[in-house]
């Protein structure tokens, strides 16, 4: 019986650090989502054409298409669209064509990422 009760000690304690370990995956997974949409909404905010946020898209996805191992994929694919938004020339650009001109960034025509 005291065996029993060691073995199930042992479980739960497996299942406890599984469950723990799913947490911390959830939590990287949250914040990098987090991130993602706060890059979105800068660029929505930056007037970014749809054409040049679908080009970001597909570059994200065609970068991801063979998963690298030992890597979950969709904090994967986070990582990679997180990386592409940040590059956007539009949010380097935003304050300095500001400074110069408020209604340049009025047209997404005139600065594209």
């Amino acid at each position: 019986e005291l065996q029993q009760k060691v073995e199930e000690t042992e479980v739960l304690k497996m299942e406890l650090q599984m469950l723990e370990t799913e947490r911390v995956r959830l939590s990287l997974v949250e914040e990098k989502l987090l991130d993602v949409l706060q890059l979105l909404q800068q660029l929505r905010d930056l007037n970014i054409s749809k054409r040049a946020l679908g080009k970001i898209l597909l570059s994200t996805l065609e970068s991801c298409r063979d998963p690298q191992p030992g890597k979950a994929q969709l904090l994967e694919v986070l990582d990679t669209l997180q990386q592409e938004l940040a590059a956007c020339e539009l949010l380097h650009k935003q304050p300095m064509e500001q400074a110069q001109s408020p209604r340049s960034l009025s047209n997404p025509l005139v600065i594209s990422c």
